[in-house]
């Protein structure tokens, strides 16, 4: 019966990899998962022109006659990937598409995603076809301040028609990941040299440095005597939006330690962070939560060694517990295939300790929250955008596919996996 029913849902959506536009959808789902309240039971999901127009029971939701209607057995919203580099890195892990990692110089934070982002690589259209809809991207975390991320729906047009916000957050990496370590330094065989910084000491020495900078910079510019103005300075015009909390931080963090730094950093100038990674989280529980400041956990399955040697399974589950504020992410190593699909790492986190609706909730609803987009989407709602993953299944369960995304109203058919 299960084989049978994806194998209708597949047909209705169509078997190419292209999106079919329609105006007028309805979703029907022996499930729907709205996250906006109890899920529903043979609920509809109406869409025209790329908006929700009505979701409910079957029996409440008249379908008009002229709908093209798509029938799946769990319906969710489209899932939210809470920081990824898919898009700056691509699928064939060869120079010319690995954009992610800018290696000129350890403080860039005047770089975009936006500049680099390819909307058609295949590996957007790979997680979208697991119902990721919506990503927060950029540069990877391997460098004290890498550039700044932007928000992106996977629909494969143009980075500029994708875009939901072009300077969503400015990348810190603190702790191992982002010290320069230079050929034939300590470990490497060769003679000792690094580049700075090379110790966390010296790291927050120089977002120190820089962050007074801007503050002097804001001085200057409102200078009465304009000869006396500085010139635009974009490296210094972004740590200023992080100084008036316009655009926070995403500060990568894995050792209790360097997330101790990074809220003590904080508080020494007024900034508003989002902390990421998080190994180490369960040692300074009580910190993070006084904090106020949200989590993207670290990958369920991202492996362990130097700063994340204490990552666990279970890490999602305990923050959420503490009452963190939290959602889930794909993040980057550097080995192929360059993303990894965060409904897996969801369903893992399902299984050990997070449990399915905190779980799902981490991918779309909360996700949203935590990125400034809970109005548009994350859930299933009137007037919200019409994106919608449609599964033949518990879409945590392995044995399950995804059999079509909707991104604004328009449906994918990137095949069942």
């Amino acid at each position: 019966m299960k084989n049978a029913r994806r194998i209708f849902s597949f047909l209705l959506l169509g078997a190419a990899a292209l999106p079919l536009r329609a105006a007028n959808l309805a979703i029907v789902g022996e499930t729907v998962h709205t996250m906006a309240g109890a899920a529903l039971k043979n609920g509809v999901v109406l869409i025209r022109d790329g908006k929700i127009e009505a979701v409910g029971p079957a029996g409440s939701v008249r379908i008009p006659d002229d709908y093209r209607v798509l029938k799946a057995a769990v319906v969710t919203p489209g899932l939210i990937d809470a920081h990824a580099t898919v898009g700056l890195s691509g699928v064939l892990n060869q120079a010319q598409d690995q954009d992610m990692w800018e290696k000129s110089s350890p403080m860039q934070p005047e770089l975009r995603a936006i500049d680099a982002y390819n909307a058609k690589d295949p590996l957007v259209a790979w997680v979208r076809s697991f119902g990721v809809t919506t990503v927060n991207t950029g540069h990877a975390p391997t460098a004290l301040i890498s550039g700044q991320t932007m928000i992106v729906k996977t629909q494969g047009r143009t980075a500029d028609q994708d875009v939901i916000n072009p300077a969503a957050m400015t990348s810190v990496t603190l702790g191992r990941n982002g010290l320069t370590v230079a050929e034939g330094a300590p470990g490497t065989g060769g003679p000792s040299a690094t580049k700075p910084p090379g110790t966390r000491a010296k790291a927050i020495a120089m977002l120190r440095a820089d962050f007074i900078k801007a503050r002097e910079y804001a001085q200057k510019r409102e200078a009465k005597d304009e000869s006396k103005r500085p010139g635009r300075d974009l490296h210094l015009e972004v740590l200023l939006r992080a100084l008036d909390g316009s655009q926070p931080l995403l500060v990568t963090v894995n050792r209790q330690q360097d997330i101790i730094s990074a809220l003590r950093f904080a508080q020494e100038f007024k900034l508003k962070l989002v902390l990421d990674g998080c190994a180490d989280a369960p040692m300074v529980l009580d910190a993070i939560k006084a904090s106020g400041f949200p989590v993207v956990v670290h990958p369920t399955m991202q492996r362990s060694y130097e700063d994340m040697e204490n990552l666990s399974i279970e890490t999602a589950g305990r923050l959420h517990a503490a009452g963190i504020p939290i959602a889930l992410q794909s993040s980057y190593e550097a080995y192929v295939p360059k993303t990894r699909v965060v409904l897996f790492e969801a369903a893992i986190a399902a299984a050990n300790g997070l449990g399915f609706e905190p779980a799902l909730a981490s991918v779309t609803v909360d996700a949203a929250r935590l990125l400034g987009i809970g109005d548009r989407t994350g859930s299933l709602e009137r007037g919200k955008d019409a994106d919608v993953a449609l599964y033949d299944g518990d879409p945590f369960e392995y044995t399950a596919h995804c059999v079509g995304t909707v991104i604004n109203g328009e449906v994918f058919a990137d095949g069942p996996h």
